[in-house]
């Protein structure tokens, strides 16, 4: 008997126990070595900042350069062997092609020589004693830096040191600070040389930086959207809902209809000869063919869920009343939303300067010419990773840092005693403890990530190759990567929640709130859906109008401009600063269901175990409980009566 029942207690103590929820009674640091990864792989962005300060030459591109290295604008350093290097060219400020009539491109280099001059002749030059004169009059010397003004006409050699005859009028167009020629002929052939022999990258860099000032406009208006529809959250009522509906709707309707006017005045243009012009409207065939796609799904969606209407405003009310328990919550977005925009104003400088980045080589005729670095294409792709990565961890940290706060405020008996600086205090617990499970989420997003960038760019490389019907896999394998990146974006949220609730690592918190959740599914998973839906529709409508007034602006600069990547990075933008600003609204609703599931594990409601949650959240529970067992009940008799109905004797 005696080893029966040691055999016996062994058994129990080798029996795994069900972990309890401890709600914030016990803490330790946790995913410890994830967070020295981070660190070891922010040390190499570190030296990728280094390497691009020290080997690039952000001015090259921005400001341009001459054929003797020399760039425009700014004093100069003297290359060894060129002579004609190391010039002060503070006062010439504009790149002039020599022959920009019959410019060509041999070796990734132009055959004509480049010059750096104070001003564009704005006049048609026929003769040598015309450039002379304009040299004289204008300070602004067409020829090479050797020759003086006073040989132009003199020099037997004239003829290869100046430009080629009649110089064609031109101006600087704000691409650069180029001259470029205003008569049709010779304007066409530099801008196709121009933009369509550069690498793919300074091409999409230059239509960035040409459209630098669109582009910050834009991204003021989605903040100021992003900011609106944050404070239409917090005052939400039934007619706000039906009015902020009706403008999803209108602005969906619109967006698509001005994407496929724009694509037939493209295709009927009869000027559309650069490649610039043709990827434009390739990408506005696209841009149109998606938004329809979506504003078709949106539409159904939106008709389908229209009954769930009054009980949304009754959730986003409660949400309301948990951020009103610690009110600067709804400034955690506009932390979050300076700290990124730093972050990618520093990560777009980098950008420029590894895209710069190389060695000066003396060519024939004392030139100069760059040569790109061995291994900068890899620093280009560590560069991505890290602008992903580094994003979606200060995403994260706002998430668990509003999910700690929510925390903090639910699991207080008090509820006329709130607890004070809970953001603070949900700050101190996350920089203390929880930094790593943190990095360990946000890298599990980056890695579904890199491979939808990857199979976007599979997808346009075979639809360019070998047509549309080529891409249908790599197309459907970056679907799949998508719905599993919402999918994981709200595994990560709860896991998040858990972490700030039990203080354990992220798989365990993951496991667990997957566990608890599919146990208390039938309570509130439909309304929660349709919450978050709501609130998605918040983040399309902010898109919608960005691009809109994205598609008017880059519009008028169709000719010398890639507007389609401006327009993709405007987009991106206004997403993420309306999920940043918004995503707080979900972040709330999320954690205040999971706190929700973990009161109704850990309490019965009795008076030795009451429920943390207010009496206004428990009644909205019930109504959401009464409408599913009735709706439950209405499917049963409606079962029955078919039945009955079959079996009944004629």
């Amino acid at each position: 008997m005696q080893c029966l029942r040691a055999e016996h207690l062994v058994s129990t103590e080798r029996t795994p126990r069900q972990r309890q929820w401890r709600p914030q009674i016990y803490r330790k640091c946790t995913d410890k070595a994830w967070l020295f990864l981070f660190f070891l792989f922010w040390a190499g962005l570190v030296f990728i900042m280094g390497y691009s300060v020290t080997a690039g030459a952000t001015g090259r591109l921005l400001f341009g350069y001459d054929s003797f290295g020399n760039v425009c604008g700014k004093k100069n350093s003297p290359v060894e062997g060129a002579p004609l290097s190391g010039q002060d060219m503070t006062l010439k400020k504009h790149v002039f092609f020599m022959n920009s009539c019959n410019l060509e491109v041999k070796d990734v280099r132009f055959s004509s020589p480049i010059l750096c001059v104070s001003s564009c002749p704005e006049e048609q030059l026929n003769t040598l004693e015309e450039v002379q004169l304009f040299a004289n009059t204008s300070g602004s010397f067409l020829c090479v830096y050797s020759l003086n003004s006073f040989n132009y006409t003199q020099n037997p050699n004239a003829d290869s040191l100046c430009p080629r005859l009649p110089v064609p009028p031109s101006k600087s167009f704000p691409l650069f600070n180029r001259c470029i020629p205003q008569t049709p002929e010779c304007y066409s052939l530099l801008a196709s040389v121009l933009i369509n022999d550069v690498d793919a990258l300074h091409r999409t860099l230059s239509g960035i930086m040409s459209g630098r000032d669109t582009i910050l406009g834009l991204c003021i208006l989605a903040f100021a959207l992003s900011l609106a529809m944050m404070i239409t959250f917090r005052f939400i009522t039934t007619l706000l809902v039906h009015i902020f509906i009706a403008l999803i709707v209108l602005g969906l309707l619109f967006v698509c209809g001005v994407l496929w006017w724009l694509y037939y005045d493209y295709t009927n243009d009869l000027s559309t000869e650069l490649d610039t012009e043709r990827e434009n409207m390739k990408c506005l065939l696209g841009f149109a063919v998606v938004s329809t796609v979506i504003t078709a799904v949106l539409l159904v969606l939106i008709f389908v869920l229209r009954k769930r209407i009054k009980l949304t405003v009754e959730l986003l009310r409660v949400t309301n009343k948990a951020i009103s328990n610690s009110p600067f919550l709804l400034f955690q977005p506009l932390w979050t939303f300076a700290i990124l925009i730093f972050f990618w104003v520093t990560w777009m400088a980098i950008l420029l300067s590894l895209g710069t980045a190389g060695a000066a080589q003396v060519i024939e005729g004392g030139q100069v010419e760059y040569k790109p670095l061995s291994g900068i294409r890899y620093m280009w792709w560590y560069h991505l990773i890290g602008l992903i990565w580094t994003s979606e961890f200060i995403l994260a940290c706002q998430q668990m840092t509003i999910a700690g706060a929510v925390v903090t405020c639910y699991f207080n008996r008090n509820k006329n005693d709130p607890p004070d600086r809970p953001i603070l205090s949900s700050l101190s617990i996350l920089f203390c403890y929880h930094q790593g499970t943190v990095v360990k989420g946000s890298f599990l997003i980056t890695v579904v990530r890199i491979p939808r960038a990857v199979l976007m760019y599979i997808c346009n490389t075979l639809k360019e190759k070998h047509g549309a019907w080529s891409s249908c896999v790599p197309r459907c394998c970056y679907c799949c990567f998508r719905c599993l990146d919402k999918c994981l974006c709200h595994f990560n949220q709860n896991a998040y929640t858990t972490t700030a609730i039990n203080g354990t690592d992220f798989c365990t918190s993951a496991k667990d709130a997957l566990k608890l959740l599919s146990k208390n599914s039938s309570h509130f998973t439909s309304v929660n859906c349709f919450g978050d839906f709501v609130i998605f529709l918040g983040k399309v409508l902010v898109v919608c109008f960005t691009v809109f007034g994205g598609l008017m602006a880059f519009n008028y600069n169709r000719v010398l401009q890639v507007w389609a990547i401006p327009l993709l990075l405007v987009a991106f933008f206004a997403y993420l600063v309306a999920h940043s600003f918004l995503s707080m609204f979900e972040t709330v609703l999320d954690a205040l269901f999971l706190c929700f599931a973990v009161d109704l594990e850990t309490n019965d409601g009795s008076s030795e175990k009451p429920y943390f949650m207010d009496q206004e959240f428990l009644s909205f529970i019930k109504r959401i409980n009464n409408l599913n067992n009735a709706r439950a009940q209405r499917d049963k008799n409606s079962l029955t009566n078919e039945e009955g109905t079959e079996l009944r004797p004629l």
